[in-house]
């Protein structure tokens, strides 16, 4: 057996313990080394692990990115009840910084042989990221569905909420209002889900105010403290309105705004994204625009189970209208320099 082992490890390049982990079907094995082991088992001509016993139909992994962030836990909730109606039990799976990844849950997940994967707003999202772990997953022909991002090319189910078509609700709602200058504060660019809003953002702008215009836009990071440091920056370039990445960074406007004495909204005021749980209840109660979560989650969960059930494969990229949900911390523009 340990010459086996040696074998094995050496033609898939990696260690004897990656070998046995998956031979003995443990947990925490990237999907790529998987594949890897698998491949080389077949070249030496032996058996595969995976012929020892069945799928486990009916078991689903949730992939979210944390739980901070009202709207995930909210995602989380659809999708599993959902996924429940088309009786599937869904494995919770939530990425931190201290915990595991996202490659170290979907090789837990194979390892248990799930029926498939449902990821929300995961690495699918960056546009830097090692694509091939979502192609081993449909070169395994494991169902996955991806919901807020796409990889481009591959052809899997992917559901997202129009967020170019969001930024543009915003914009328009402040210009209605009287609002010129305008900035946006959202994540990183890297994601695809930032890039398109940007790209709203900035056409809608130019429609307001002609070429040039859209030129206030601060990336940070897409929590309170992002958002505070953001604004922060386009409060000094002289915005009266800020379209907001999420929810979170929208609050942490508003705490930039009122530490400079100004007020939300007969100074500055300030539009959220997401419309997360509570935010009706903020002081003042946020307009957001808000993501279609429940006919997102339904969706997905259809398109998991039409796979599992072998109605169907991925069918490319699906788009969701947001809505715009005007509450308090919006209002005129006011008249002359803050």
């Amino acid at each position: 057996m340990a010459a086996r082992l040696d074998e094995i490890a050496r033609q898939a390049g990696v260690s004897k313990a990656t070998v046995s982990r998956v031979l003995n079907e443990r947990p925490g094995v990237s999907v790529r080394a998987r594949t890897a082991v698998m491949a080389a088992i077949e070249a030496l001509g032996y058996e595969r692990p995976s012929t020892m016993r069945p799928r486990s139909f009916g078991l689903v992994g949730l992939i979210v990115p944390e739980l901070q962030n009202p709207i995930f836990p909210l995602y989380a909730e659809v999708i599993e009840t959902n996924l429940a109606r088309h009786g599937f039990t869904a494995m919770l799976g939530t990425m931190t910084p201290e915990g595991s990844g996202e490659d170290e849950y979907v090789g837990m997940l194979l390892d248990r042989k799930v029926s498939g994967i449902v990821f929300v707003s995961g690495l699918h999202a960056d546009t830097r990221i090692d694509r091939s772990r979502y192609e081993d997953l449909a070169r395994q022909r494991v169902p996955f569905v991806l919901v807020n991002g796409q990889v481009p090319g591959l052809g899997a189910s992917s559901l997202s909420s129009d967020d170019a078509l969001a930024a543009r609700l915003a914009v328009q709602h402040l210009a209605g209002l009287g609002h010129h200058r305008i900035g946006f504060l959202s994540g990183p660019e890297r994601y695809s889900t930032v890039q398109r809003r940007l790209a709203g953002f900035r056409l809608a702008m130019r429609r307001l105010a002609g070429p040039g215009a859209g030129d206030l836009v601060e990336l940070s990071s897409f929590d309170v403290a992002g958002g505070q440091s953001a604004a922060a920056r386009l409060l000094d370039r002289g915005a009266t309105a800020l379209v907001c990445g999420s929810d979170l960074m929208a609050l942490g406007a508003i705490r930039a705004a009122r530490r400079r004495g100004l007020r939300v909204p007969e100074d500055v005021s300030v539009v959220g994204a997401d419309d997360s749980l509570l935010m009706s209840f903020t002081d003042p109660a946020l307009t957001t625009v808000r993501q279609p979560v429940l006919a997102i989650g339904a969706a997905a969960a259809r398109a998991l189970a039409d796979q599992v059930k072998g109605r169907g494969s991925g069918c490319g990229e699906q788009l969701f209208d947001p809505e715009l949900v005007i509450r308090d911390s919006t209002g005129p523009c006011p008249a002359g320099p803050r």
